[in-house]
């Protein structure tokens, strides 16, 4: 995991921000090191429970991926492309 801040609203609560800063560790094991693809998703339909609006997720899933390199839109295409149980290793 590399040094950098992840984006977040200073508007959400504790709980929130734990949720979102899941959702960015997530991504980042899944290009580093891989990640189950089951786990990955019930971690993305957390994160949607707090960033409702997909031109939130998208805006969000672009800073972070201008900061790390590391694309939430890819990994969630891939993830549902892939079977139940597999591992998910982005490039």
């Amino acid at each position: 995991m590399k040094d950098y801040q992840y984006p977040l609203d200073l508007t959400w609560t504790t709980e929130e921000m734990v949720v979102v800063m899941k959702m960015w560790e997530d991504l980042e094991r899944a290009y580093e090191s891989g990640i189950k693809r089951d786990h990955f998703l019930e971690t993305y339909r957390t994160f949607k429970t707090v960033v409702k609006s997909i031109g939130e997720e998208r805006r969000l899933g672009n800073n972070f991926e201008k900061i790390s390199g590391y694309s939430l839109y890819k990994t969630v295409q891939t993830a549902k492309k892939t079977d139940s149980n597999k591992n998910i290793h982005m490039e």
